[in-house]
């Protein structure tokens, strides 16, 4: 049934009826919730109709059922880039292309992903102009002192409605026509910081054009044919007022600025080059002619590449605090957060790096500082656990565990192999004690993770094997404790531990006898195609073929279970009752 519905939901994907492709895998999943295929397709389904929400729900399971599919992870990657997570997208897409390096879906996805995120990262360059063209006007730095020094604009300054509708066109410069045709002074700004004297009417003309208006149309007398019109004498053009002459101070000013801004150039220039300690000399001139936020931020990074971190340091704080002041664009002030936080990581301070790393978020989001923020934030943690290792405190923890572990104190012999686990992470011991424990506090699940845990440090610890089976055990879950066992036999290269391994299995073997018992062969034959592993080993053509054989000659399943992954199986199967030796 699964099989069918999934064949229809391909054929209304390939229509693009993606809402019937979707709905059409829905069914498929109720009848095969295990069919990882099937979230697969149900996810590229979701992110055809832009919903990327659910194909990342649908992809997340597609990896939980398959992780080592690299179609899942791509899936996972698309359907991260679409909802905006473009950190999470790379990783995705480069964990299918480790799984399959030629995947090219995973190859052009990683491609777009990557441009998305240069795209963001230019946004936020050294020199650029975020709002561009003419709203770099309002992001001026000196715009308030400009704007107090001319008489025609001071007394702006302070009306408070019309000041805040001045700082919003910094973030949102294309709303500077709607604003000038409702408020004639936005035109009187303009001119001011473009350094050009418009002639406008201020207030008081758009008052004295408003009385002289005589309201509604007033009906004219009409003249008769044969006279002729008086002509109408145009007004007088008013002439345009000249250009105000710049003041000394703000000749000075423009002059500065001037200067700086070459001397900046040519640290920029030398910065290029890797020349530091000239670029360096370059921008503290530039400061020091014209007081503007990017030539303490150029430095700092000239210092950052020096080596010099302390000095980077220095100026990115005076850049933040110079930045409040002038009320700067806050992308610079993120941008001097972000080098305090790489420089805070370069110097090994971890705590600090993700403070500062924050801090840059909270003023401007972008991707480059989000990935940064993670990797410290991963690197704080191995270090801090790094930082907690002490093997001799584990060996304390490990005697106090065992202790209370004799005295059947489970929960406090829990609490000290904890300990243990945190003092000496790879040391299986702590794991395999710790899941003794949760077997005698019938904490099944929690047993067989810490046993898999102890395993991944030590393959070859039988121990953690025997504990593991023995909680499968309990949970009834008999094959998987019989293929626990046969992995142990495997590892059990001196032969010690053989005749304990040997009887666990036979154990959960008499269980599964113990539990069909007594049934008839209906019952029999659906608990069998209820069982996934012996499905699946009926399903094996290998094994197939040795049951075939068998049929004609029962005494070939003797010679096949010499072979002990054959052997193993054969034992599942009459265990389950699918095999019956004859009397």
């Amino acid at each position: 049934m699964a099989d069918a519905l999934k064949a229809e939901g391909n054929k209304l994907f390939a229509a693009k009826d993606f809402q019937g492709a979707a709905a059409k895998f829905s069914e498929a999943i109720e009848a095969e919730p295990a069919n990882h295929v099937l979230y697969s397709n149900r996810s590229g389904a979701y992110a055809s109709l832009k919903q990327f929400d659910q194909a990342l729900a649908d992809a997340t399971k597609t990896t939980e059922l398959k992780p080592d599919w690299a179609k899942g992870w791509g899936r996972k990657g698309a359907a991260l880039h679409g909802t905006g997570d473009l950190v999470s997208a790379v990783d995705a897409f480069e964990e299918a292309l480790k799984l399959d390096p030629s995947n090219a879906q995973a190859k052009s996805g990683l491609e777009a992903v990557r441009r998305a995120v240069d795209a963001e990262a230019r946004q936020d360059g050294l020199d650029g102009d975020p709002s561009g063209g003419l709203g770099s006007m309002f992001n001026d730095p000196q715009m308030m002192q400009k704007l107090a020094a001319n008489p025609k604009t001071a007394g702006y300054l302070g009306d408070a409605q019309f000041m805040q509708k001045l700082q919003g066109l910094k973030s949102n410069p294309n709303a500077m026509s709607q604003e000038m045709m409702g408020d004639p002074r936005f035109l009187q700004v303009m001119s001011v910081l473009l350094g050009i004297d418009m002639h406008m009417g201020g207030p008081e003309d758009a008052a004295k054009m408003a009385s002289q208006d005589g309201g509604a149309e007033q009906d004219e007398d009409v003249a008769m044919p044969d006279a002729r019109p008086q002509k109408k004498e145009e007004p007088k053009k008013a002439p345009e007022p000249e250009p105000e002459p710049e003041d000394e101070e703000s000749l000075a000013k423009k002059k500065a600025k001037e200067e700086a801004d070459k001397e900046k150039a040519e640290g920029t220039a030398c910065y290029k080059k890797r020349q530091f300690d000239e670029a360096i000399a370059h921008y503290t001139k530039a400061w020091d002619t014209h007081k503007d936020i990017t030539y303490l931020t150029n430095r700092s990074a000239a210092n950052f590449e020096k080596g010099d971190f302390d000095a980077c340091l220095d100026d990115c704080k005076q850049a933040i605090e110079y930045g409040r002041e002038v009320l700067a664009d806050f992308k610079i002030i993120a941008k001097a957060f972000g080098r305090m936080g790489s420089t805070y990581e370069k110097k090994g301070d971890m705590a600090n790096a993700v403070e500062y790393y924050h801090r840059s978020l909270t003023e401007h989001r972008t991707p480059e500082i989000l990935a940064k923020l993670r990797a410290a934030e991963k690197a704080k943690i191995i270090e801090n656990r790094n930082a907690y290792i002490d093997p001799e405190k584990a060996e304390e923890a490990r005697e106090l565990g065992n202790q209370k572990f004799k005295e059947a104190d489970w929960p406090a012999a829990v609490e000290a192999y904890s300990e243990m686990t945190k003092r000496a992470p790879d040391d299986p011991r702590g794991y395999s004690n710790r899941a003794a424990c949760l077997i005698k506090l019938l904490t099944f699940p929690g047993a067989v993770t810490d046993c898999d845990e102890a395993i991944k440090r030590d393959p070859d610890f039988i121990r953690a094997y025997l504990r593991k089976a023995q909680a499968l055990h309990a949970m009834k879950e008999y094959n998987k404790c019989i293929d626990v066992c046969s992995m142990a036999m495997t590892h059990d290269k001196d032969g010690k531990n053989t005749r304990e391994i040997e009887a666990q299995s036979q154990k959960a073997l008499q269980a599964q006898y113990e539990a069909r018992e007594g049934e008839s062969e209906e019952q029999a034959q659906e608990r069998i195609q209820r069982d996934p592993d012996i499905m699946a080993i009926l399903q094996d053509p290998i094994m197939q073929s040795i049951l075939q054989q068998a049929k004609g000659d029962p005494k070939a399943l003797q010679d096949h279970m010499r072979n002990p992954e054959i052997r193993n199986k054969i034992q599942k199967l009459m265990a389950a009752g699918v095999i019956r030796m004859g009397r």
